[in-house]
């Protein structure tokens, strides 16, 4: 098959106490803070993302973390530090094990045959990774010694990352690795894992286990093919099994038979495709589909429907077996992922995903496509991404952890997205971007969520016109109803090492254009954020309605609002937020708060508009890690049926997060990019195209007297002039010029950046208008900043 043209999907800018039990919070109960054996590694309790009732995946197994089992080794964390081994632990705390006999010793809470655990080795020096092994000791006896490795973690310098050391930005640190254990133990059992040599490795740290009563294998279902016995498939991943599925895939398909994967591990270097047809196996835990082509590192194990320029496939299941690949790098182009292609009217169920660049990456358009009962581990990208063009489909009630990218993710890049939905799923620790986002889309569902432990770059729950081919132009914008209902929110949100500032819990960006539409948060709870629980940036969002919400801790503010908007809040409760004040906001009037009835802890008049941010206060169960202690703001007396009072008049630069528009710009460097408060994001217009405008809206007539420009401060933005004039408006159709042409330098030794004096004429729009640029064959702006005095 001759994969579509993939984009590199650009990184560049994404850039409190809790109570020992949270009362009952929407159609959820209580989320019920982990309690600690006796002998313990003292870790601070931490609300655990599979402890949720009636919310997220329904998981098999019964997860204990290392920081509350018994130990003789050393705690580590919490930490929320980017680059820090306990910042990509879950709970943000582990146990570092570095001297013969040390363990961590769980004790069994349900019957077990199976375990798999979390862990970290150190990288080598070389960033090829290291292979180990540790033991399993049941009750103290009979060690099995598991092998362990670091060769699918340690990524280094910028996106899309590389596997060299001496570069910047380590990171991606954890794996996972399971067993069974032969028989089942009894609840009570000790299982121990255990250092019984530091030679291949200095240590071990330990994030948590999970512990797992696994079926009996499926047997072979009557009057199926079986790619053992009838194709000659290697059961025992010696010989490349590629051709011989392949051949029991195309006759199921002829035949109108299932095809049935046989206990075994299976090299398969290739694509399996697959249409029209059945592939089930023995079980996740028996029947694994392994490999990598040895020549060609662009290929190697997945199973793919035909692409959707070949017709596409349809009428698919794929059913209890394993993905478990070999990819060790991040190249966006390779279609090394366990699931693509175009898949319509067909079904994922029980599938393991690991070790693969994606679980699935979907290409469409297509259909009707669901994954469900399903876990995705240790990716180096996206755990899903409907892409293209993607309806209808669905993932439901799976477990995601780990992955390099977005958990779950909608991408309506040129083709629409429509009524897609992510319910009841478990999505944990993506080590960049968000846990789960939708890019456009049109009557988007999200819903009966848990979210947990964002790393970098990205928050727990992002709905966004952003990313290339998102726009109304191609109906790929954010339209109709997105419905975010019943969600859980933990410890999600961080900092964004592009941006230096703190990305929101939950977060908006109008960054290709305002989004306008109809967005519907209900019946949430947004605990211990690492930064703000709700947060708005780029262009604008309007029509968002948040209800019944409760907001229990966060790191700085309830609302960060960069950005223009409207939303409405109604029963929303914030308490434990660590800022005194619980509102920045530097837009002023730009954003429009419509307050019902049940509001408190969340709103202030005047908000904060500092020019600064604030340290996060994380504080980790009541335990905080940084900054001051939180404080209990609450709402003012009020009538909630009076309109709020208008924050006082804008003071400094009056352009920052305002709204803005263009004559055009090149690739995802749009113009929001130059009233983001970022000197090191920028725009740049179309190329090769003068004369270029950029219009910034300041929400109100002003009189605005200097105008200050700036691009990156990098030396590596070379010395370079532009020609600009400057005219301005009040309503955005006729223009009066404020500024003549002129050229104005920027200077990397002098900051790269040059200031341009004007009248003071009261306007409410001011238009740049580039006609040229020494440097570059455009016009190019990090910041307009507009001032008054």
């Amino acid at each position: 098959m001759t994969p579509p043209p993939r984009r590199q999907l650009l990184r560049r800018s994404v850039s409190a106490s809790l109570s020992l039990a949270i009362a009952a919070f929407g159609t959820a109960a209580a989320v019920v803070l982990s309690s600690a054996p006796a002998a313990q590694a003292a870790g601070v309790p931490a609300p655990s993302p599979v402890a949720v009732p009636g919310r997220g995946a329904t998981v098999p197994f019964k997860e204990q973390e290392a920081e509350y089992a018994a130990t003789n080794g050393t705690l580590i964390g919490p930490n929320r530090l980017y680059g820090t081994l306990p910042s990509e632990a879950s709970g943000r705390q582990a146990v570092t094990l570095d001297a013969v006999g040390e363990y961590v010793e769980f004790t069994l809470t349900a019957p077990a045959n199976a375990m798999s655990f979390r862990y970290s080795l150190p990288d080598n020096a070389g960033g090829s990774g290291r292979d180990a092994s540790i033991d399993v000791r049941v009750n103290g006896a009979s060690p099995k010694a598991v092998p362990v490795t670091s060769k699918y973690g340690w990524y280094y310098g910028g996106y899309p990352f590389n596997n060299n050391p001496g570069d910047t930005n380590p990171h991606h640190f954890y794996d996972e690795a399971r067993t069974m254990f032969g028989s089942t133990l009894a609840a009570g059992t000790k299982v121990r894992l255990q250092v019984s040599s530091t030679a291949a490795s200095p240590s071990f740290t330990i994030d948590l286990a999970d512990f797992e009563q696994v079926a009996a294998p499926i047997a072979k279902p009557s009057g199926s093919l079986d790619v053992v016995a009838d194709f000659g498939a290697d059961p025992t991943g010696a010989a490349d099994s590629t051709a011989r599925i392949q051949a029991a895939v195309d006759a199921g398909k002829a035949q109108g038979k299932e095809v049935y994967i046989p206990q075994g591990t299976f090299q398969v270097r290739d694509h399996i495709v697959v249409d029209k047809v059945t592939l089930r196996g023995a079980g996740p835990w028996y029947s694994v589909l392994t490999g990598r082509d040895p020549s060609n590192r662009s290929k190697g194990v997945g199973v793919y429907g035909k692409y959707a320029g070949e017709g596409g496939s349809s009428n698919v299941t794929l059913k209890d077996f394993a993905i478990i690949g070999d990819i060790r790098e991040r190249v966006d182009n390779d279609q090394v992922n366990a699931i693509g292609g175009a898949l319509s009217n067909s079904t994922v169920d029980n599938v393991w995903m690991q070790h693969t660049k994606c679980g699935a990456w979907m290409d469409g358009p297509m259909d009707n496509f669901t994954i469900k009962n399903s876990r995705i581990l240790d990716q180096t990208a996206d755990g899903v991404n409907f892409h293209y063009g993607v309806t209808n489909s669905t993932v439901t009630n799976t477990f995601v952890r780990n992955t390099g990218d977005d958990g779950l993710a909608m991408w309506a890049e040129n083709v629409p997205n429509v009524k897609n939905k992510f319910t009841f799923n478990t999505v944990v620790l993506p080590i960049l971007a968000n846990n789960i986002v939708t890019y456009g889309g049109k009557d988007i569902t999200i819903s009966d969520n848990v979210m947990s432990d964002t790393i970098t770059n990205g928050g727990g729950l992002h709905i966004a016109n952003r990313y290339p081919g998102v726009n109304s132009g191609q109906g790929t914008a954010v339209s109709g109803t997105t419905t975010a209902a019943r969600n859980t929110l933990i410890r999600t949100g961080n900092n964004d090492y592009n941006w230096q500032f703190g990305v929101g819990a939950i977060w908006f960006s109008g960054l290709n254009e305002p989004i306008n539409a109809t967005i519907n948060i209900s019946d949430t709870e947004i605990l211990d954020s690492s930064y703000a629980a709700i947060h708005l940036i780029e262009g604008a969002t309007n029509g968002l309605h948040f209800d019944h919400v409760r907001i229990d801790g966060a790191g700085t503010y309830a609302l960060q609002i960069q950005a223009p908007g409207t939303a409405t809040f109604t029963d929303v409760v914030a308490t434990h937020i660590a800022q005194s004040n619980p509102v920045h906001n530097c837009v002023g009037s730009g954003f429009r708060i419509t307050r019902g009835s049940g509001n408190s802890g969340w709103y202030a008049d005047p908000p904060a508009c500092t020019g600064t941010w604030p340290a996060p206060v994380w504080t980790n169960g009541g335990v905080p890690g940084g900054g001051t202690g939180p404080t209990d703001p609450t709402d003012p007396p009020t009538d909630p049926t009076d309109p709020p009072t208008d924050p006082p008049a804008e003071t400094g630069n009056l352009a920052q997060g305002r709204n803005v528009t263009e004559s055009g710009h090149a690739d995802v460097y749009g113009a929001s990019n130059a009233v983001d408060g970022n000197a090191n994001t920028y725009w740049e217009s179309t190329n090769h195209a003068f004369p270029q405008t950029i219009t910034v809206d300041l929400g109100a007539a002003k009189a605005v007297k200097r105008l200050v420009l700036k691009l990156p401060p990098a030396a590596a933005w070379a010395t370079r002039t532009q020609t600009l004039s400057v005219s301005g408006s009040t309503d955005n159709n006729s223009f009066s010029s404020l500024k003549a042409s002129a050229g104005y330098t920027f200077d990397p030794s002098s900051g790269n950046r040059a200031t341009v004096t004007l009248p003071g004429t009261p306007s409410r729009y001011l238009r740049l208008t580039f006609t040229g640029n020494t440097g570059w064959p455009a016009a190019q702006l990090s910041e307009l900043e507009a001032y008054t005095s």
